[in-house]
């Protein structure tokens, strides 16, 4: 079977299944705009735009005119793939950047599976979510505007994939029936807890590295970004208490300071150094450890030895971390948002606080600390919910590749 995979950051959400597939000794290809992120069996092909998004451009179309000139370079990377000789027999890729919109016009009889992670609403989800930022009027023609990248890919689509139910409920119910809810899988083989788990802190200038271990009063945060969408303001703002209650705690923060998702400062300085900004004084900044973007297995370290882990976000995209962090066994402290809700029973497979609430966050972590067997029980269900419903061999990737079969089905 000849299987194109076509994802701006490839592998991203097709890690598994591309891996899966080549070592299956399928012929899969990957059309990718990153320069790394080989996998073995996978032959990757690199694709770039031909040019920038024009200046002045009206501001509504900036995403939808970066994801025309996205689509136009994986087309002509995939007429060189058709003159080679290759044919797909299915096609799968992420409706994010554009790039699926135009493939079935080099390739009309391969079925196409788009992924899709979010419908953008005015009201309900991530914008106006914060009280403090009222978006105004131009709010609902803009993010109606926004969609015409969702629309263009559903309609290019044979089927599409959504990560949870959550996500999917976003979509207009009219295209719905193509939709499938599958999520990308949890390795929970590798994802595990470890009770022997170990932790170095790497050294700060002029100081000495130690070791932490699982049993420690360890709590951690983890965003890709360190931003306002994964609530890193309410998480900064709850650590005095935190502090002040347990002293000896010792905090891990991982995630870098771009902007992922929103606007970035406009002050120019980061979101962190607004936060420390703002808490100067309140912290002990001898147990706040920045440990930025860590390599794979690192992370999975900071999560086995995490006492509590805190994972807060708007009405968004849920992010893998969370379901990681359950399925290392953490006891997870999670904003009462609805894609946290789908997942977290609260007192059940973990604790919720509300999103802008740091005095509750803080009032549950420091409760969790201080009578960590008293919660014991949440640990095992929370990773027991992820075995059940999210699990990579046994559930998502079975998924996966029943989806793969449906698409096909209406092409034989």
């Amino acid at each position: 079977m000849n299987v194109l995979f076509v994802h701006q950051n490839f592998p991203g959400q097709y890690l598994h299944l591309a891996r899966h597939l080549a070592a299956q000794d399928h012929r899969v290809v990957a059309l990718s705009q990153r320069p790394d992120g080989d996998l073995p069996g996978v032959r990757t092909l690199r694709y770039r735009p031909k040019r920038e998004t024009t200046p002045a451009i009206h501001h509504y179309l900036r995403g939808l005119e970066a994801g025309v000139l996205n689509a136009q370079a994986v087309v002509r990377a995939a007429l060189r793939l058709k003159r080679s000789g290759f044919v797909p027999d299915v096609m799968l890729g992420h409706n994010g950047w554009g790039e699926i919109w135009y493939l079935k016009e080099v390739f009309p009889k391969s079925p196409l599976i788009g992924y899709f992670e979010f419908f953008y609403h005015r009201h309900g989800a991530d914008v106006g979510f914060d009280p403090a930022q009222e978006p105004g009027f131009d709010a609902g023609p803009r993010t109606r505007t926004k969609n015409l990248g969702n629309l263009l890919g559903l309609e290019a689509c044979d089927l599409g994939q959504c990560p949870t139910r959550w996500q999917y409920s976003r979509y207009p119910e009219r295209y719905r029936s193509m939709l499938r809810i599958v999520h990308d899988g949890i390795d929970t083989d590798r994802v595990r807890p470890d009770p022997a788990a170990t932790f170095i802190l790497p050294a700060a200038d002029g100081e000495t590295s130690f070791e932490l271990k699982a049993g420690d009063e360890i709590v951690t945060y983890v965003a890709r970004n360190l931003e306002p969408y994964r609530g890193f303001p309410s998480f900064m703002r709850s650590l005095p208490a935190i502090q002040k209650a347990r002293p000896k705690a010792n905090i891990l923060i991982i995630g870098g300071d771009e902007a992922s998702y929103g606007a970035a400062p406009k002050d120019g300085r980061t979101y962190r150094q607004r936060l420390l900004d703002e808490l100067q004084g309140s912290l002990d900044l001898s147990r706040v450890h920045f440990l930025g973007k860590l390599p794979y297995a690192v992370f999975l370290k900071v999560l086995q030895v995490s006492a509590v882990h805190v994972y807060l976000t708007y009405p968004f995209v849920l992010s893998w971390s969370m379901l990681e962090a359950m399925a290392a066994g953490c006891l997870l402290v999670g904003s009462r948002t609805a894609p946290v809700e789908e997942v977290i029973r609260d007192g059940e497979n973990g604790l919720l606080a509300g999103f802008f609430e740091p005095e509750e966050i803080a009032q549950k972590v420091i409760a969790a600390l201080e009578a960590p067997g008293d919660f014991a029980s949440l640990r095992g269900k929370a990773r027991q919910s992820i075995i059940e419903a999210y699990d990579l061999k046994r559930i998502c990737l079975p998924g996966q590749l029943r989806l793969i079969e449906e698409a096909m089905s209406d092409y034989v």
